[in-house]
């Protein structure tokens, strides 16, 4: 699906991006590698998650795309390097950081930095978490019917591609073509949508939300466009989606390339090896399917399957630290084992240490542990 514009000049790009990042309460399905660093910076591939973003936006056309703002609440130093490093090697996007003061939701955040995104009048918005003069246009793929209902479904028209409905994780099978969390919207048509289901919940009796005010301890209430000063949060995929869908010109494009959503630090493990820096793997040691992050140390002899060894951590001589093999295309990183259910993979924190000839099997182990005999199947705190 091309993406046809009308000639702008460079000071007025037609798109901008948005890279929605959450913050530190966020990300607790991928510890415990999310203690030593935030989720977006984690490197999968050899580059941290949302560098991915940022180099999948480079590649379109500079003409059309030169801004990208990064929407979270971690503090602003948590991404400075980045940025730098970014802006150094995607020369052509300028990538800023927009920090919320507290958890607004994925709708919430673009809403509260709307003035800033909609500067130079960009006529549309990529979000990543059109032609047929669409408002809306979502990135698709299809998984299992099984697997369906743990994402946002979309049922869309088989000619035309226009949504004719989106439910979030729904309770029963309506459709195996879910949502992948990347969007270009129609800043005409997004920033109404969301000012609608602001004043939807203000219209609510029972849904209203108020605040103490600093000189008046009685609560005043929140109006239509104070969504910063909201306390619930207002989220794309339950809030925004199926507004469009009902109302709006919403279309899917429906992708046929390797997808995977990142939810825990299983999910980062692909086929093959990934061995940071300054990993030392001795001699007749064997690595699969696994990531070796930097400094961390594989002794001679020892095993190390689908599993992840987190920084300076060390697996001693002889020793076997495995996880259970899931299924390329599977979107789930759990197993049950003995009637509970666990980490398919064994995840080691920073600094822990495997002796010599011990096994762990299915195991998150959190940062600074000894492992002094052989365990499974736990989550060893």
């Amino acid at each position: 699906m091309s993406l046809q514009v009308p000639h702008r000049g460079k000071e007025q790009p037609a798109t901008k991006a948005v890279i929605l990042v959450g913050g530190p309460s966020r990300g607790t399905r991928f510890r415990p590698l999310s203690l030593d660093v935030p989720k977006p910076l984690f490197e999968v591939a050899g580059h941290p998650i949302i560098w991915h973003c940022v180099s999948a936006l480079s590649k379109l056309t500079t003409k059309h795309l030169q801004e990208v703002y990064i929407i979270g609440y971690y503090e602003e130093q948590i991404f400075q390097n980045f940025i730098k490093e970014a802006s150094s090697e995607f020369p052509g996007l300028s990538i800023k950081y927009l920090r919320e003061y507290e958890a607004l939701g994925t709708a919430g955040g673009l809403y509260h930095f709307r003035d800033a995104i909609l500067k130079g009048r960009p006529e549309r918005l990529f979000v990543l978490n059109a032609d047929k003069d669409a408002e809306a246009v979502i990135l698709g793929t299809k998984v299992s019917n099984e697997a369906a209902s743990n994402f946002g479904c979309i049922v869309s028209d088989a000619h035309t591609r226009r949504v004719l409905h989106y439910v979030e994780k729904p309770e029963s099978h309506i459709s195996n073509l879910i949502n992948c969390g990347v969007y270009l919207f129609s800043t005409e048509a997004i920033f109404p949508s969301i000012r609608n289901a602001i004043k939807r919940r203000t219209d609510r009796p029972s849904r209203l939300v108020s605040y103490p005010s600093s000189d008046n301890l009685e609560s005043s209430m929140i109006l239509d466009d104070d969504v910063e000063n909201k306390n619930e949060v207002i989220r794309l995929e339950q809030d925004i989606l199926s507004d469009l869908a009902d109302n709006k010109q919403f279309f899917v494009y429906e992708t046929k390339d390797f997808w995977r959503q990142i939810k825990t630090a299983g999910s980062a493990l692909g086929p093959n090896v990934s061995v940071g820096p300054r990993v030392h793997v001795g001699a007749g040691a064997r690595v699969k399917e696994s990531i070796v992050l930097e400094d961390s140390e594989i002794k001679h002899d020892a095993c190390v399957l689908h599993s992840i060894i987190g920084w300076g951590s060390r697996v001693g001589a002889w020793a076997r630290v495995e996880g259970t093999p899931i299924a390329a295309n599977s979107h789930t990183t759990s197993i049950v084992k003995n009637g509970v259910k666990v980490q398919s993979i064994t995840i080691l924190g920073k600094d822990c240490a495997v002796g010599d000839e011990i096994r762990v099997q299915n195991c998150v182990c959190l940062p600074y542990k000894e492992l002094k005999r052989d365990v499974s199947n736990e989550i060893i705190m």
